[in-house]
Formats: C-alpha cells, sequence, structure tokens
C-alpha cells in the first residue's frame, strides 16, 4: 500500500513548558494543528506520565485518522519532543498534509534543532514508489522510482540514487532532488555556458558542490579550461556517482584537467581569500549547491549563500571573473530568490538573473551571473555564435545562441524580484 512516514526528533524546544507536561493543552494544539492540515481524526488517546516524585514528566499521544495515525511523545526533562506522521495514499495523496502537519508542530513547540526523516512506504504492481519533494508546505513535486540502487547516509546528508521510467537514474540528497540523467542539461548547459561564454578567454574554475559531476563535465567543453577546482565537502556523493552516473559526468570527474578537493566551501573560499595567490585566481566561480535549506530542515550548504562567503568568492575572482549561483524557484521560493539577488548586488557590481524550468524540480528556476565587469546580457546571439564556433562547442541539448538572450528575458514577476529599488520581496 502506498504511504508516507515522516519523523522529527525535535531538541531545545523553547515553547511553554505547560505544552510538553500538560495532556490538556497538548490535546488542544495537537488536534487543532491536525484539522487545520486537513487530515481526519478518528480517534484519540492521551497519557501523562509522572516522575518518581509525583510531579509531571511527559505525554504520550496518538491520533487515529482515517488517512493512518500520527503519534507525539513529549520529554519535557531534555526539552524535546519526537513525532511521527503515518499517511496512507491509496486513493488520494495525502503527503501535502502529513508534510504540513509535520511542520506546523514543529513549529508550535519552538524546537531549535531537529532530525527529520522522510519514507515512502509501500508500492505498487511495477515495484515503484510515488518519491515525492515538498517545494513549499503547500505544494510537492515527485515522480515514481524503483528501489534504490544505492541508499546510505555519510557523516554530511542521506545519499539516494534509484532509476525512474521518466528520469533515468535520479539522485537525491536529504529527500531532495538532484539531478537526473535524463534531464540534467536543463540545469547544467544554463549554470555554466551563459557565463562561460560570455566570458573571453575562461582557463581556471572553481566548482563549489557539483559532485555529480554534470557541472564539470559541461565546463570541459570549453577548450581554453586549464583547471577546475571541485570543492565537494562529501566525497560519497562523488564515489556514488562514478558508479551510477556516468551517464550525467561522462568520465568529467576523472579528467586530469579537475582537482578533488573534500571540504566545505565556505571554508575553502575564506582560505583562499585570505591567501590571495595571483595564479590560483578564478575567472569562473560555479555554486552547484544543495539549496540553503532542504525540504527535510538540513541547511548542510546554508553558508554558502550568505553575504560574508560572496565577499570571499570576490576575493578570489580573477579580473574580469563571474560567479554564477542558483537562486531558487522564483515562484515557490520568491522570497529566497529576492534576498539573494539583493545579497549579489550588495557585492557585485554586476548581477544578472535569468530563469530555466527545470522538470525535474517541477518549477521554473532561478540563477543569476554575478562580476563586477562581466555581463552576459551585453551578448547577443550573432556574439554567442560566434564564440561557440570558436570554441566547437558540441553535443548541447538545451543552450544555444537564440537561447542565450532568452535566458535574460525576464516575465514582470521575476524582474521585479529583489530588482533595485524595489520593495518586492
Amino acid at each position: 500500500m502506498q504511504g508516507l512516514h515522516l519523523t522529527a526528533d525535535c531538541y531545545d524546544c523553547r515553547c511553554a513548558p505547560g505544552l510538553l507536561l500538560d495532556p490538556a493543552l497538548l490535546r488542544e494544539f495537537v488536534l487543532a494543528q491536525t484539522r487545520r492540515s486537513g487530515l481526519t481524526i478518528v480517534g484519540e488517546k492521551f497519557h501523562p506520565f509522572q516522575a518518581a516524585d509525583g510531579s509531571a514528566a511527559g505525554v504520550t499521544c496518538a491520533l487515529l485518522l482515517a488517512e493512518s495515525h500520527l503519534a507525539v511523545h513529549t520529554w519535557p526533562e531534555r526539552q524535546a519532543v519526537t513525532l511521527d506522521v503515518y499517511v496512507c495514499n491509496f486513493t488520494e495523496d495525502n503527503s501535502a498534509k502529513a508534510s504540513a502537519l509535520l511542520e506546523a508542530l514543529i513549529a508550535g513547540f519552538a524546537a531549535t534543532q531537529r532530525q527529520t526523516q522522510r519514507l515512502q512506504r509501500g508500492n505498487g504492481a511495477s515495484g515503484q514508489t510515488l518519491a515525492l519533494e515538498q517545494l513549499t508546505p503547500h505544494t510537492a513535486y515527485g515522480t515514481s522510482l524503483a528501489p534504490p540502487l544505492a541508499q546510505t547516509r555519510s557523516p554530511f546528508q542521506r545519499i539516494e540514487i534509484a532509476d525512474s521510467a521518466e528520469f533515468g537514474k535520479v539522485m537525491r540528497l536529504d529527500g531532495a532532488f538532484m539531478t537526473s540523467e535524463r534531464d540534467e542539461f536543463f540545469y547544467h548547459e544554463c549554470l555554466v555556458h551563459p557565463a562561460a561564454l560570455s566570458h573571453p578567454h575562461p582557463r581556471r574554475a572553481l566548482i563549489v558542490g557539483g559532485g555529480d559531476g554534470g557541472s564539470s563535465e559541461e565546463l570541459l567543453k570549453h577548450p581554453s579550461i586549464e583547471h577546475i577546482t571541485l570543492c565537494e565537502i562529501d566525497p560519497l556523493v562523488i564515489q556514488l556517482a562514478r558508479t551510477h552516473l556516468q551517464q550525467i559526468h561522462h568520465g568529467a570527474l576523472d579528467d586530469p584537467r579537475v582537482q578533488h578537493v573534500a571540504l566545505d566551501g565556505f571554508a575553502f573560499v575564506k582560505e583562499a581569500a585570505q591567501a590571495q595567490v595571483a595564479d590560483q585566481l578564478y575567472d569562473l566561480i560555479l555554486l552547484d549547491l544543495t539549496d540553503p535549506q532542504a525540504a527535510d530542515g538540513s541547511t548542510l550548504a546554508a553558508d554558502c549563500y550568505t553575504r560574508e562567503f560572496l565577499q570571499a568568492c570576490r576575493a578570489v575572482l580573477a579580473p574580469g571573473g563571474a560567479l554564477v549561483m542558483h537562486l531558487g524557484s522564483p515562484f515557490h521560493h520568491p522570497q529566497r530568490f529576492s534576498q539573494l539577488r539583493q545579497r549579489l548586488g550588495d557585492v557585485f557590481r554586476h548581477v544578472s538573473p535569468y530563469t530555466v524550468y527545470v522538470p525535474l524540480y517541477g518549477a521554473l528556476w532561478g540563477m543569476a551571473v554575478a562580476s563586477d565587469t562581466l555581463d552576459p546580457r551585453q551578448l547577443d546571439s550573432k556574439s554567442i555564435s560566434i564564440r561557440m564556433q570558436e570554441r566547437v562547442l558540441a553535443d548541447l541539448q538545451y543552450y544555444n545562441e537564440n537561447v542565450h538572450p532568452a535566458l535574460f528575458a525576464l516575465p514582470n514577476f521575476v524582474q521585479n524580484l529583489g530588482a533595485p529599488g524595489s520593495d518586492n520581496t
């Protein structure tokens, strides 16, 4: 039977103490949030515990739902709570409701630390399960995946690679879709080529993240590239990509021009900025990162979206160099898009936002080129065509000389997000 199981271990809860101790208060809160999520309560049990001295010692709660069940256990002596939400998705997909309920409960307990897990349960006759990623608390996107080819937890994140009927092999990190064999070119070509072709002669590049190898593979299509530093914090991502994602990196991970650095991107760039070695500056920096906060709450890449990090990146750019990063979905993440665009504008003279629809992400996705001198919007189709011919760029499935200016033609609602002088956030 198709189902979704969500769990959260919450620590350092800053809610009123009564919410962890009083079954009546807990009942009022839990029932209200469950009903608000749209799930149907058909039974309930709230049981208080006592310490040896007779004082209150926490509450266990179970709700029977028409869609399945909810369990809550409070630990006031630890300022902690554990949450389990399970929903059946047989007749309809209740995943968004379950995710909304879990987020509402976590917010209500005011947990400053949390560990969450998301498990798709059951499968259909094909042996595939519906894997969903929450774009927002109210909207999810997903596709059916076969049993995992690889599934593990590294010291940094959960890594999963599985086959799918529509996307081929898919990689997920901490439950978030990262890349797939059949649509990776939407993201990687648009991340790399607008800036790389706008630069007259890119030689050295830094990629922060990018352990699947797709952005390295696109950069290496430019004959002037002599060196790529691939700063990927998690070597296990690279190891699994080598084994399972050859159709994405095409051997780029083992190209002699690619130097692997298994370090935190923030620490690596900050140290490089302090050293300021002239012959180690970069013509291009690509921030090929996970989101600043993943659907399950992971913030592994959050430091690499800060103003301090962007300033350090600027310090290690060679004259005429440019930085590229993704800004999230302008529709689903307008505040993130706006804030990052403004943050880039605080650091760089020119910020050129653009968009591309990425099928695996289920959304229009925002990116930006930032530089003190380079502006990709200044190159027309003819100029791009000449450079593509000079560099003998081949095997491109998305990007071409006509796509280049079209990428930067923004709808009004996107153009206004974080634009200089705009209050739109």
